[in-house]
């Protein structure tokens, strides 16, 4: 009877211990399942959050300007595809309207290429560095000096421009983009100053040129020249909504 009660104790052991394994296995795979499917979410919703962001360039904060002083003033950007003209809202973002406004007067565009295409969504241009450098350091150049953002009501809607940044909302330079579709994802997070009242169908040939890695343009559009000039009548008005 003794060895009875010994084999059955030993039995019991040995079940209780196989049980308390199982249970330890099953929560450990619970766990990890749970982490991958948590990492896999992320790493999906990554990619849109700095789809037009250059990296960063040397921080300057530019003075302040009042909003008017640019007010009624229009950019003609000749382009070896053709001309884009752009109309400003210095009543929104005064001070990158300022900033375009005088890098187009000292030349700083002359020469620089739209060196990335998204066909259904921009064309990207102004880093100094499409003038001669590297293409793999395209989309990192800017002007030396940096902005304050001034997010605004304007939403990213065809022929709408706005200053490209990299991930500090102050980041902006010189690059710009312009949208060939609505775009709204982007709005309040990057500054809208001004908009395309003739040549969006110059900005359609340059986006749907062929492209390469990083969107890069496999023959980019130049910018040769852009002049600034008052704005006529029919480019006047207030931002659209």
């Amino acid at each position: 009877m003794k060895i009875h009660l010994y084999i059955s104790l030993i039995v019991t052991l040995v079940v209780c211990s196989c049980a308390r394994r199982e249970t330890t296995v099953t929560t450990a795979t619970t766990e990890t399942t749970a982490t991958t499917e948590t990492t896999a979410t992320t790493t999906e919703t990554t990619p849109t959050e700095t789809a037009a962001a250059p990296p960063p360039a040397p921080v300057t904060i530019t003075e302040e300007k009042k909003p008017m002083d640019n007010k009624d003033k229009v950019a003609v950007l000749k382009t070896t595809a053709g001309d884009i003209e752009i109309r400003f809202f210095p009543d929104l973002a005064p001070n990158h309207v300022k900033n375009f406004i005088e890098l187009s007067e000292k030349g700083f565009y002359n020469g620089t290429s739209f060196h990335r295409v998204i066909p259904g969504f921009m064309v990207q241009g102004g880093d100094p560095n499409t003038k001669s450098g590297d293409p793999n350091s395209w989309g990192t150049g800017g002007s030396g000096k940096n902005l304050k953002a001034e997010f605004n009501r304007v939403p990213h809607k065809r022929g709408i421009v706005s200053m490209a940044r990299a991930q500090s909302p102050d980041s902006a330079s010189s690059q710009f983009f312009i949208v060939v579709k609505d775009s709204n994802f982007l709005d309040n997070q990057y500054t809208v100053f001004g908009q395309v009242t003739k040549g969006m169908d110059v900005a359609d040939k340059i986006v749907n040129s062929p492209r390469g890695a990083n969107d890069r343009p496999n023959n980019p559009t130049a910018i040769q020249s852009v002049t600034i000039r008052p704005a006529r009548d029919d480019e006047k008005g207030p931002a659209p909504k």
